[in-house]
């Protein structure tokens, strides 16, 4: 355990990304913090851009006896990641594995030898040193390929349905909907009798969401998508949108059906549209274009950002004990997660298979697994 294999991400100022597998000396643990073997990590949507931002990974070459890949950026794109420049990088947001070795805190203590799902940053990498609050500690029979995906997708769905409650709402929509997160969020709603409308863009994604229950459906690629999201919305009450996409006129069409069912029995004359505040969030980026509204939804709406840790930040400290605690009990049930393909540290650097992964299908995820020769 003297020395840990990990994966680092460079964008150089002349315009090369660089992922490249290096081999450091494991830190020794600090009085609050433990050491995990990691054994089962996801790649999630949030860890591509900081892997590899904006280079074109159809021109992306690996090099073999320098453990290095690399990939062209255009120049015109470095001003957009001006903080990032030059700087080499840990990456993995999220994953799981065993304490092998604590500090001296009791608490520490008490996680030695135990599953847990860590939160870092750092994680594609055969051994991790996280602060011990960073863990999901795990049932005795959960494993680490079980517990891979902890905390990104659950705590972002668990959170989904938090804010709803905080801000006022009863009912929700969400867009990307048949995405892992969007299979979680439909099981939480449905556990929980929360009205929700799901926003999918073909037939198959409504097929995965059909099989488990989901009561609302609406593909936007359908010729009837805005009347379909209209009664979804009529039916549910939901007045609070997440959305994963960013770019195009969703978000404005979701404000659009919000209002039209908010004033659908107004009288007289309606200058400043329904009272009910129509709130969207974005919460990811599958679409870089830009963000198109078309006012038409009076004058109580709003669009922002939302981020699961300044989400969980907002929350006390007992809160989000329960939310871990809810995500370790229910990790095979409502948290599952399947994936396609389980890759070493260097498999995730060959060209062919970044493609694989990058290319951020629905149904298809995949799994870095340091301890894999």
């Amino acid at each position: 355990m003297n020395k840990s294999k990990q994966l680092f991400t460079q964008i150089t100022s002349e315009g090369q990304l660089e992922v490249s597998l290096k081999e450091l000396d494991v830190p020794a643990p600090k009085p609050h913090e433990v050491i995990v073997r990691i054994e089962a990590a996801p790649i999630n949507p949030s860890d591509m851009w900081p892997m590899f931002g904006p280079a074109d990974l159809t021109e992306a070459k690996y090099d073999a006896d320098k453990k290095l890949m690399t990939a062209p950026i255009h120049k015109g794109m470095l001003p957009r990641i001006k903080s990032r420049l030059d700087q080499v990088l840990p990456i993995g947001n999220e994953g799981a594995g065993t304490v092998v070795a604590t500090g001296d805190h009791p608490a520490a203590k008490a996680l030695m030898g135990k599953t847990v799902g860590v939160l870092s940053g750092a994680v594609y990498s055969e051994f991790c040193c996280v602060p011990m609050q960073a863990c999901i500690v795990h049932n005795e029979n959960t494993t680490a390929k079980e517990a891979a995906s902890s905390f990104v997708n659950p705590l972002t769905a668990l959170g989904m349905v938090e804010t709803m409650r905080m801000e006022g709402h009863t009912g929700l929509v969400h867009t990307a909907a048949a995405s892992a997160l969007g299979q979680m969020l439909n099981k939480i709603c449905l556990a929980e009798n929360v009205p929700l409308v799901n926003i999918v863009r073909n037939q198959q994604q409504t097929d995965i969401l059909t099989e488990i229950g989901a009561k609302y459906i609406c593909d936007s690629s359908s010729p009837t998508f805005r009347v379909d999201l209209y009664k979804a919305i009529a039916a549910t009450g939901a007045t609070l949108a997440f959305d994963a996409i960013g770019g195009g006129e969703l978000v404005s069409d979701i404000l659009t059906a919000m209002e039209a069912v908010g004033s659908k029995d107004a009288v007289g004359f309606n200058t400043y549209g329904s009272e009910a505040n129509k709130q969207v969030y974005i919460y990811g980026g599958l679409d870089f274009s830009p963000t198109v509204l078309n006012r038409a939804y009076g004058m109580t709406w709003g669009i922002g950002g939302w981020l699961l840790m300044r989400f969980l930040g907002k929350l006390q400290p007992e809160q989000v004990a329960q939310l871990h605690k809810k995500v370790a009990d229910e990790i095979n049930t409502t948290f599952a997660s399947n994936f396609t393909q389980e890759l070493s540290l260097e498999e995730v650097m060959q060209p062919q298979t970044v493609l694989k992964y990058n290319a951020k299908k629905t149904g298809e995820k995949y799994l870095v697994n340091p301890t894999k020769a």
